[in-house]
């Protein structure tokens, strides 16, 4: 009796037929798959993309999304749409985003606040933004400037620390609501200087602008586009920037860091996140697209007349600089005690 092993079979006809059927299935099935995969990309998006704006229009989030999706729907000719979904600060908007559906038709617009600053205030916050998100890209970052009342008796920001420190609690400084970017910075600037500085929440920026016009709060950081119209027109003071450098709007002001009152810096900035586990083809042609229009001329202009500085930070560089903004501000807002109510 003879036997036959089992890899014998493949030298016998049926094993070699076998073979050729086994390999032209696979065959078709990886040309199936990539002809699936350049189809779905091709064929993105097909219906209309969510913009998911976490604040109120008419804001900086709000400018920055439209500014975009505007320019985005020359390529994406299924069209955007932008929601602005308001509630809790930006908690309702981001939450929202963050559990949509991974499939590339809904994108949040994500800045320093909902997603560095959020995580120093909530201990129980319902979005991680490093495991929720995946980064498109970052398009326009802006700065804070520390405009102080006219007729307040110093002169740099040096002379205003060096009074705080001999009488504590005598100043006051507003801010735009409990959380908001105009209160996290400022009160890290306190903390690190070492001063105590009453803090005098408004209901938006604009009723802190009444009370500081007015003389009765003493200084107010607030985006250095906003701050500029005031300070241009001699209303109130400018006494530092946030920014890394200075501002060319603001030429003779210097940084926190060259005042030698803190070495701290803070800029807002602004770009798209997707849900994580988007797919891959639809997440490259997002970046692919959204890289494009952050270096157009008329995009970045935009920008830079709203007091912005243009970026095209795409993809893994993005993730890097929430990183990076991150690990920097949420201990110190910790170790500064900053609560959101």
């Amino acid at each position: 009796m003879s036997f036959v092993h089992q890899s014998d079979l493949s030298h016998t006809p049926s094993g070699m037929q076998r073979r050729q059927v086994l390999g032209g299935l696979t065959g078709a099935l990886a040309t199936a798959v990539l002809s699936h995969n350049a189809w779905a990309q091709e064929s993105f998006p097909n219906r209309p993309i969510r913009v998911i704006v976490p604040q109120p229009p008419g804001g900086g989030f709000d400018f920055v999304a439209r500014t975009l999706a505007d320019k985005l729907g020359q390529s994406f000719k299924s069209g955007l749409v932008v929601e602005n979904r308001t509630g809790s600060g930006t908690l309702v908007g981001t939450e929202l985003a963050a559990k949509a559906p991974a499939d590339g038709y809904t994108v949040l617009t994500g800045s320093v606040s909902n997603l560095v600053l959020n995580v120093g205030l909530f201990k129980n916050l319902s979005y991680d933004p490093l495991k929720d998100f995946e980064p498109i890209g970052l398009a326009a970052a802006y700065s804070y400037t520390l405009v102080a009342r006219k007729d307040l008796p110093f002169a740099t920001l040096g002379e205003l620390v060096a009074y705080a420190k001999a009488n504590p609690g005598r100043l006051s400084y507003a801010s735009a609501g409990n959380g908001s970017g105009q209160h996290v910075l400022a009160a890290a600037l306190w903390h690190l200087a070492g001063v105590q500085i009453t803090h005098v929440p408004y209901r938006g920026a604009q009723p802190a602008y009444a009370d500081l016009l007015g003389g009765r709060v003493d200084v107010f950081f607030d985006l250095s586009s906003t701050a500029r119209v005031h300070v241009d027109a001699g209303s109130l003071k400018a006494l530092a920037v946030s920014a890394s450098s200075r501002l060319s709007m603001h030429p003779t002001v210097p940084t926190l860091r060259e005042t030698g009152a803190a070495a701290l810096e803070l800029e807002s900035w602004f770009g798209f996140f997707a849900p994580a586990r988007t797919p891959a083809p639809e997440l490259a042609r997002w970046r692919a697209e959204f890289a494009r229009v952050a270096q157009s001329p008329d995009v970045m202009e935009r920008f830079e007349k709203a007091g912005g500085r243009p970026l095209a930070v795409i993809g893994e560089d993005a993730r890097a600089l929430l990183r990076r903004d991150l690990e920097r501000w949420v201990p110190l807002m910790r170790a500064a005690g900053l609560q959101p109510e």
